[in-house]
């Protein structure tokens, strides 16, 4: 019999995440499920638990429940993928697992696919069920839902998240051979109701809606799968196209979105998952991660410096730096290099650097200075220990064009801060020097 054990917590930041480790064996895998998740009502389902004990048989599986959802701790500041990986990240820590297949579907894949970029070292392949890029439709990406039907899904969600008429609903559109069968509605209006209370759907759905990750794909190098129903191709395509060495494998026919309610294709599931897992060997630790930059410039400083003299401004120099330097401490960074009245830092969030870019400009005003910043996430290739390459070029010049005291920031990174509650003023395309093409770049509002 499959060991599962009891349910534990971790220390994500400030927030309490609920794990359970079921199965044992040489290989971890994390499941890292979509919107909703909750782990006692997973085990009173016995097709859901079916499907959870089916990827156990490949190793050691960890079941979490993201902050805000199930036994996790709600919060009162709106999730990110990039607080979602710190929760992936914190479970592993805390049960000693290196390394880990990443296994998600639909929207969840999205923190997967910045896991698996950011934290190539940690992330052994990874596995992807009907992946969903990014939450509006664009001419590129047409599959995911207009603007329109967003307005009309959140509306639903504010007015009827938690009623039994609503999830009657929602169940049909996402499984509809179970939407008559009443014991699973009733397993089904549970596990929604433990899985998100009406305040945290909205905002999960807010951030689902702006999360964008297509600019993460091509950062991604480590085995990937991506299985998909046959309405789904599109999309899956998609994702595959742009992962380089991505595996296509299509499921049977099926109904709805919930590959394990039916017999046929949860088998394939499984067997695609094993045959995968089981031709893996240890890959090679590469030399280029995703990575967020930071690049920071005192505003005037030639004149400040002529004006001050020579020692007063080594002194104010040195204020600043110890400014920075303690935000860096504060929000992850990492500091790469110091030129003259710059700093050059690193973080694996963008989120993070931003809240570091807004700390400094505001702490540095009281010593009588103003600093310009850019921040742009991108595949950095690392280079005795530092981020090198374009991306590091295309911080620099998103920093260059600051003003004082403004934090300006690539479409990238606008991207991926989704739900973050940061706002962003649009300051149109820009020519980067020595950088290809125009990049559309963003003042941070707050």
């Amino acid at each position: 019999m499959t060991q599962i054990s009891d349910v534990r917590y971790a220390r994500s930041g400030d927030v309490s995440i609920a794990y359970q480790v079921v199965g044992e064996g040489p290989v971890d895998l994390v499941f890292v499920r979509g919107i909703t998740g909750d782990l006692l009502s997973t085990w009173e389902q016995p097709l859901l638990a079916r499907h959870v004990l089916g990827l156990a048989e490949n190793g050691r599986l960890l079941l979490l429940d993201k902050r805000g959802t199930g036994l996790s701790d709600r919060v009162s500041d709106l999730p990110t993928l990039e607080t979602r990986m710190d929760d992936v990240r914190a479970v592993m820590d805390a049960v000693g697992s290196e390394e880990a297949v990443l296994w998600s579907g639909m929207e969840g894949s999205r923190t997967t696919t910045l896991f698996a970029a950011t934290y190539p070292e940690r992330t052994v392949a990874l596995v992807a069920l009907n992946p969903s890029v990014k939450g509006r439709r664009t001419a590129e990406y047409p599959w995911a839902p207009s603007d329109a039907a967003w307005r009309e899904t959140l509306r639903e969600v504010r007015e009827g998240w938690g009623t039994r008429e609503y999830f009657a609903d929602l169940l049909r559109a996402q499984s509809p051979p179970m939407a008559g069968d009443e014991a699973f509605l009733d397993w089904f209006v549970t596990h929604m109701r433990r899985s998100l209370s009406p305040g945290a759907a909205m905002a999960f759905h807010r951030m689902t809606m702006d999360a964008d990750v297509e600019h993460v794909l091509p950062s991604v190098r480590v085995p990937t799968l991506v299985l998909f129903s046959s309405d789904q191709r599109g999309p899956a395509e998609f994702f595959a196209r742009h992962v380089a060495g991505a595996e296509l494998q299509e499921l049977p026919t099926m109904r709805g979105e919930y590959t394990w309610v039916d017999d046929e294709t949860h088998e394939a599931t499984m067997g695609a998952v094993k045959a995968f897992v089981g031709r893996l060997q240890r890959h090679e630790q590469t030399d280029r991660i995703l990575s967020t930059v930071l690049f920071t410039d005192i505003v005037g400083s030639t004149e400040m410096q002529a004006s001050l003299g020579d020692r007063s401004w080594r002194e104010l120099v040195e204020r600043h730096h110890a400014i920075v330097r303690g935000a860096l401490t504060r929000w992850r960074g990492v500091e790469n290099d110091t030129a003259g009245d710059g700093f050059y830092a690193t973080f694996d969030g963008p989120a993070r650097a931003i809240s570091c870019a807004l700390d400094v400009v505001e702490r540095v005003r009281e010593l009588g200075i103003e600093i310009r910043v850019g921040v742009h996430t991108g595949e950095c290739e690392v280079i005795d220990g530092k981020c090198a390459g374009l991306t590091v070029s295309i911080g620099a010049r998103v920093a260059s064009n600051a003003g004082p005291s403004e934090v300006l920031v690539s479409r990238t990174v606008k991207d991926l801060v989704a739900g973050s509650g940061l706002s962003f003023e649009d300051r149109g395309e820009h020519d980067l020097k020595g950088v290809p093409e125009r990049w559309h770049l963003f003042r941070v509002a707050g």
